[in-house]
């Protein structure tokens, strides 16, 4: 039976990458049609669309009831998303930071973080005072916190698209795909997106229980990775192709759009509890977006030193979290 299920994971995976590749593209071409710029576009379009696996995995596991999947799959994205996928682009290409993305979007990605840390700051005192139980419960993302979520999502892209109005890129895009065709491939992607993720997660929920492993740390090693593909596939892409902004801008505008978008979409669906393993998760992000983000600032770059230094990082992270 495990067998079975770990087949299932792997053709749910499959269908979640498949499925944000087309979403990528055909928006990619969409946008594009319209003079947006690269970066715009990373954290924009592509960000929702290599986000969209995410966003399937934890809306499902929010109706489900799998509150430590919807919230450790986020926290464990992002934390991937910023050690991982930025380091390993890093290494293959040193990695030019728009004055945009270190101004604006990576101060706001580290401030949604530290957001996350008041749901349960008012129960941590008292939490210190009784031990530290990895699977005790700290705080609660609530529904009326999900809508602030929400809602500071919305102000964020309003904030992009009226940068974009006021930034407009005058070359004509080369693709010639026309609005129909990529309509459909949109459509299609987001099929296989919404499928694929129901899929993963009733699986992962199997396979975690037959290994007497928690849903916290599945969701942060094994769902997590596996959400974050598409914005692993993509930014190598990009920076092989030496497109730095959409490689750096897809990174932190996901982890913005996981936060606020789809943490506020999973609250508000249903309310989520925070157990003491994904309070030190959340602060381990707090800590890893901070070192990002001045590794960007350093010369508005991130070196080949300093991919190596995220890579080796994430690998000590998931060791500490399997460990404990």
């Amino acid at each position: 039976m495990i067998v079975w299920y770990g087949i299932l994971l792997t053709i749910g995976f499959l269908a979640l990458v498949k499925g944000a590749d087309w979403f990528v593209d055909s928006s990619s071409s969409l946008a594009g049609k319209f003079h947006i710029s690269g970066v715009v576009i990373g954290l924009t379009i592509v960000a929702f669309g290599t986000s969209a696996p995410e966003l399937a995995v934890s809306t499902f596991a929010a109706f489900s009831g799998s509150n430590e999947i919807a919230l450790s799959n986020v926290v464990g994205s992002n934390i991937f998303n910023l050690l991982g996928v930025l380091g390993v682009c890093a290494m293959i290409h040193p990695l030019k930071v728009n004055r945009d993305i270190n101004q604006r979007d990576f101060p706001i990605s580290i401030i949604a973080a530290v957001i996350l840390i008041g749901t349960c700051m008012s129960v941590f005192h008292s939490h210190i005072v009784t031990g530290f139980d990895m699977n005790e419960t700290v705080g609660t993302m609530s529904r009326s916190f999900g809508f602030f979520l929400l809602f500071l999502f919305v102000l964020y892209m309003a904030v992009l698209i009226f940068h974009a109005k006021q930034n407009p890129v005058k070359e004509e895009t080369r693709d010639e795909t026309s609005v129909g065709k990529n309509m459909l491939f949109l459509i299609g992607g987001l099929i296989f997106i919404i499928a694929g993720g129901q899929v993963v997660v009733n699986s992962a929920k199997e396979i975690a229980g037959f290994f007497g492993m928690s849903e916290t740390l599945i969701g942060l090693t094994i769902v997590a990775v596996g959400t974050s593909l598409p914005e692993f596939v993509t930014s190598v892409v990009a920076s092989q192709k030496g497109e730095t902004g959409i490689a750096v801008g897809n990174v932190v505008g996901s982890n913005i759009f996981n936060i606020l978008f789809i943490l506020g979409l999973s609250a508000t669906i249903h309310p989520l509890g925070v157990n003491f393993a994904s309070f030190c998760d959340i602060v381990i992000l707090i800590v890893c977006s901070t070192i990002s983000y001045l590794f960007a600032l350093s010369k508005r770059r991130i070196s080949r030193q300093e991919g190596l230094i995220m890579i080796l990082s994430y690998v000590a992270i998931m060791a500490f979290a399997i460990v404990r």
